[in-house]
């Protein structure tokens, strides 16, 4: 049955042809039977009939041609004096075809010509000995069908308009979902790329230094060799444990996690470990806490270490060789302080302007991108007296952790 019903849908003007040619055959049979007319009058009743037996074969192909060819046909009937045939349901069927298509003045057309047929037909065959009540019962009688057919097109109309507004506002949704999607995607993969480069860019530089300074002291101090060896050994641990982490998180699917090893984000506490780090690679770094420490955001202290990471980074390789850094950590009632400076040659101008349009700069885009995130601010350039500064201010929204 359901297949049935597919193919009847898929052929619309088959199904009604086959309807059409229903009606030209009992039409016909229904004009032979009939007696008393003239020659003319039955031309004009084999005209009508075969016209409005196109009129259904067509009504869903060419509506509004139809519905005109419907209307001559029953003026035609009228002017030549041929009260009705079986094939004049064509006009109902009309009437519904066009009122449930979207055109608005096609409709109102077939409306009024709907209206006007059963007037027009009790002025040519005006009802004989009922008076003004039988006259206006037999109006009635003959408006209700063109009536009903009008109402029941127009509804189907209203009713296809409306499915068809769903199913716009579900594509629309859909698309939505996908676009929120493929952010949601870009987002993570902007934040996994950050998360790279914190942890190659620190630890890869620090390891390159001591591996340099090994090299160089290898023959003349044994001891200073072992240590900066000790170092790398110590810094590629490190990276090995965050690179698990930042794998684990992307194998991780529903909240199930499989294999991989862990490691707690880096937070504000860890800063002293990383400057004691820096330190052992051959930089010599200030530490300062300002303001009772206390317990931020996970997001805000992620970020925190992140951004003294990558500034210190940044002073190892674009500083100098003498170059000295400070960092100084300010704990306000309603966020925290950062202030990073190096007293070194500094970035490269390029490397700071426009955060790093250039493309060298990835690392201020990554603290800019870090700092937007948490609601924060920063404000990246080079010193008066020499050297670089890096200087932020994170919020921290009430009610956090």
């Amino acid at each position: 049955m359901h297949r049935l019903y597919d193919f009847l849908r898929r052929h619309p003007t088959g199904v009604d042809s086959f309807w059409a040619v229903l009606l030209l055959g009992f039409s016909l049979l229904a004009a032979a039977e009939e007696h008393g007319m003239s020659a003319t009058q039955t031309a004009v009743d084999v005209v009508t009939v075969l016209t409005l037996s196109l009129v259904i074969a067509l009504r869903r192909r060419a509506p509004i041609p139809m519905l005109f060819l419907a209307i001559a046909s029953g003026l035609a009937q009228v002017v030549a004096d041929v009260q009705g045939s079986f094939a004049d349901i064509a006009m109902l069927a009309i009437v519904y075809t066009v009122a449930s298509g979207h055109v608005r003045w096609a409709s109102r057309v077939a409306l009024a010509g709907g209206l006007a047929a059963p007037v027009l037909f009790l002025i040519r065959w005006p009802v004989v000995g009922r008076g003004i009540g039988g006259t206006l019962i037999a109006l009635a009688f003959l408006t209700a069908p063109f009536v009903l057919a009008w109402v029941l097109g127009d509804s189907m109309r209203t009713r296809r308009a409306y499915w068809a507004q769903l199913e716009e506002r579900a594509a629309r949704l859909e698309k939505d979902r996908e676009q929120q999607a493929r952010m949601a995607v870009t987002a993570e993969r902007a934040r996994i790329a950050r998360e790279l480069h914190d942890v190659v860019a620190h630890n890869v530089s620090v390891m390159v230094v001591q591996a340099d300074g090994a090299a160089y002291v290898l023959d003349a101090s044994p001891e200073q060799a072992k240590q900066a060896l000790e170092t790398i050994s110590g810094t590629g641990r490190q990276a090995l444990a965050e690179m698990r982490r930042l794998l684990g998180v992307l194998r991780t699917e529903e909240g199930t996690t499989e294999g991989g090893d862990y490691v707690p984000q880096p937070d504000v506490e860890q800063i002293g470990d990383l400057v004691e780090q820096v330190r052992d690679a051959g930089l010599p770094v200030e530490y300062e806490i300002e303001g009772a420490p206390r317990a931020l955001p996970s997001g805000v202290e992620l970020t925190a270490y992140r951004i003294v990471q990558e500034a210190l980074t940044n002073t190892r390789k674009h500083g100098g060789p003498e170059a000295g850094a400070s960092v100084r950590l300010t704990y306000f009632d309603d966020g925290l302080g950062l202030l990073v400076e190096d007293d070194g040659r500094g970035a490269q101008h390029e490397l700071y302007e426009a955060g790093g349009a250039d493309g060298m700069g990835h690392g201020l885009i990554g603290m800019r991108e870090r700092v937007g995130m948490v609601g924060g601010t920063l404000d990246a350039g080079p010193r008066p007296g020499g050297g670089f500064r890096i200087s932020v201010l994170l919020p921290v929204k009430p009610g956090g952790r």
